[in-house]
C-alpha cells in the first residue's frame, strides 16, 4: 500500500482524531501535524480519549500509527549558543518528544537549526550536544530534515546529516528528506537514484524515515525554500511520481507540504493525482470548486 498523506490540522477539539478525520478526507494513508502552533510555546493538555479513539479508528481504516509523523516546532534551534535561547530549544524539543509519546506517534521531523554566525562547525557542535541530551530520555525517533541552505540553515548537504548523525550517541536519529529542499540545496532530483547510491554508501539510507513530497518554485540550487503544488514547480510531476514510487523507498511515509490554493487544501486532488500517475493541470482550478 502506497503511504501518502499530507499536513493536517490538530486542533483543541478533537486532538488526533480530527487529524485522522481530515486525512481520511483527503485519502490518506498516513498524515503529519504540529501538536501546537509552529510559531510559539501554547499547547493545548493531550486528551487521552481522543487519542483512544483515533488509534482505534486508525486501525479500522488500515492506517498503521508508525506511519504518523509530528512535525517540531520551528522555533527550536538547536543550533544556536545564545544560553537562554539554546536550553529553551532543549526543553522544548524534549516537552514534543513526551507529547509524542502519549500520542503513541514514534516519528518527529525537526530542522536541524541555523547557526547565526556561529558558523557550520559550532553549529553542528551545538546540534550534537543538545540531541545527546535529548535522545536517551525519549523513545522518539528525531528526524533531521534536509534543509534548502536559506541563510544560515545546517542540514543543507548529506555531509553535515551524516556528521550530526556520527555525533549523535543514540539510535532513535534518523532523516526526513524534503523533495524541494533537496533540489534547492543543488541535488539533482532526476537522478535521484544516485542520491539514494550515495545515502546507501554513507550508510545513510537506512535511517529514512520520512520524506517531504514538495515540488519547488525555484531552479536547483536557490536556497529558496518555497513550496510549490505537485507538478507546478522546477521539479515537475514525473520526477515526483517517480521519487514516489521507487521501490527503496516503498515503506517510507510520504507527506505533502504543498501551499493552499487560496483557502482550499490541494491534498485529495494532489493524492488522487499520485495515486492515478496522471498529471491533472487544472488541479488549481478544481481546488476552488471543492
Amino acid at each position: 500500500m502506497l503511504k501518502i498523506g499530507s499536513h493536517v490540522s490538530f486542533r483543541k477539539d478533537t486532538q488526533l482524531l480530527g487529524s485522522l478525520d481530515e486525512a481520511l478526507s483527503y485519502g490518506s494513508t498516513t498524515f503529519m501535524f504540529y501538536t501546537g502552533a509552529p510559531q510559539n510555546t501554547n499547547r493545548i493538555p493531550l486528551n487521552s480519549n481522543l487519542t483512544k479513539m483515533a488509534i482505534s479508528k486508525m486501525k479500522d481504516n488500515n492506517i498503521d500509527i508508525k506511519d504518523i509523523i509530528v512535525h517540531a516546532p520551528y522555533i527550536i534551534n538547536l543550533a544556536n549558543s545564545d544560553p537562554n535561547k539554546y536550553i529553551f530549544s532543549i526543553n522544548f524539543l524534549k516537552q514534543e518528544c513526551k507529547r509524542c509519546e502519549e500520542l503513541g506517534v514514534n516519528k518527529l521531523v525537526l530542522h536541524p537549526g541555523s547557526h547565526v554566525g556561529l558558523g557550520e562547525e559550532a553549529g553542528i557542535k551545538n546540534i550534537i550536544n543538545a540531541l545527546n541530551q535529548i535522545l536517551p530520555a525519549t523513545k522518539t525517533t528525531i528526524l533531521l530534515e534536509t534543509m534548502s541552505g536559506k541563510g544560515t540553515e545546517l542540514g543543507v548537504n548529506l555531509e553535515q546529516i551524516k556528521t550530526i548523525i556520527d555525533g549523535v550517541k543514540y539510535n532513535n536519529i534518523g532523516i526526513c528528506l524534503d523533495t524541494c529542499h533537496l533540489s534547492d540545496a543543488g541535488y539533482d532530483m532526476n537522478d535521484f537514484d544516485s542520491l539514494l547510491d550515495k545515502m546507501d554508501k554513507m550508510e545513510l539510507l537506512d535511517l529514512v524515515g520520512c520524506i517531504h513530497i514538495n515540488d519547488s518554485k525555484n531552479p536547483i540550487g536557490s536556497h529558496k525554500d518555497r513550496h510549490e503544488n505537485i507538478g507546478f514547480g522546477y521539479l515537475g510531476f514525473d520526477i515526483l511520481i517517480n521519487i514516489i514510487y521507487n521501490d527503496r523507498l516503498k515503506n517510507i511515509s510520504k507527506i505533502l507540504e504543498t501551499p493552499y490554493v487560496g483557502e482550499f487544501a490541494p491534498y485529495k486532488l494532489e493524492i488522487d493525482m499520485i495515486k492515478n500517475k496522471k498529471f491533472e493541470k487544472n488541479l488549481k482550478e478544481m481546488a476552488t470548486l471543492q
